[in-house]
């Protein structure tokens, strides 16, 4: 039995179960202080009984190389008291057994890649559009690592020309993707999620424009197969459609293999995090705890 935890910002989500993904137990619990939220987790884990491993998607920024002194470590977070949380830390000490850790986004491309809408592809990533945008890769079977994770939220994509006067809401760079196609970014600029306006409104046009700007990169810069985006954006009646269109529209017939790029759902829906640590959890059991 192997345990899992998706740690998100508002909530953990907790399971035991199996590397096939198969849940034998699900519980969530809200995010508070790291010493409240962090002895709750441990405490459901231990009420379900031995586990050989636990895997950790968490939301970042983590310290993701194991060769650093802070590896399994919260980093900078505007999340109160989290910044420098030593999370993978604490669950291996208290049960001494193996902890896998990545992110929250990392690991739901693996679940999805594993068990999902991106088995059997030669490469996909996954892409979450919410309050934040971020993403992760899979290439050759193995999550895209380098000196941190992908940031995908934060490329600048080219605006259009009768779109210029909204300035963004991203703290860092203003107009980046994150900065203009976010939850927050289309709430600032319209007064309204975007699943609330007309069909008709320019939203819709834009915010599908400048996603599929990041599709089309993805699949020219790292010649994935599938695109799996999800998040609450994406829950937008015809977005992923908008975006699919947008996209083969900016590739024009150009890139080889072109047809068989995807742009879809999840298909484990809420579960891609959580199946995605179960499968964190069973590859960390091949290294050091």
């Amino acid at each position: 039995m192997l345990a899992a935890i998706e740690a998100g910002g508002t909530k953990f989500v907790l399971a035991v179960g199996h590397a096939s993904g198969a849940i034998a137990a699900r519980h969530e619990i809200p995010t508070r202080t790291p010493e409240e939220t962090l002895a709750e987790a441990a405490s459901w884990i231990q009420s379900q009984g031995p586990v050989a491993a636990i895997g950790i998607a968490a939301f970042g920024p983590a310290q993701l190389d194991r060769n650093a002194a802070d590896w399994g470590h919260i980093l900078g977070t505007p999340k109160p008291g989290w910044t420098h949380c030593d999370i993978a830390g604490y669950f291996a000490n208290r049960f001494e057994i193996p902890v896998g850790f990545d992110t929250d986004v990392n690991g739901a491309a693996l679940g999805e890649y594993r068990l999902g809408a991106g088995r059997m592809t030669g490469g996909m990533a996954y892409i979450t559009v919410g309050t934040g945008i971020g993403g992760g890769i899979i290439v050759n079977g193995e999550i895209v690592h380098g000196v941190s994770h992908p940031e995908m939220g934060h490329f600048y994509p080219r605006r259009e020309a009768s779109d210029r006067a909204f300035a963004g809401v991203c703290p860092y760079h203003g107009d980046c993707l994150e900065g203009l196609a976010s939850g927050p970014a289309i709430l600032a600029r319209w007064g309204r999620n975007l699943s609330d306006l007309p069909d008709d409104h320019e939203a819709h046009g834009l915010v599908a424009g400048y996603l599929a700007q990041l599709c089309h990169t993805l699949f020219a810069f790292c010649a994935v197969e599938c695109i799996v985006m999800g998040g609450g954006v994406m829950k937008t009646p015809g977005l992923l459609e908008r975006v699919h269109a947008s996209a083969q529209s900016l590739d024009n017939r150009y890139l080889p293999g072109g047809a068989r790029h995807q742009i879809v759902s999840p298909k484990l829906g809420n579960d891609a995090g959580i199946v995605g640590a179960l499968r964190l959890a069973n590859a960390s059991r091949n290294l050091s705890p």
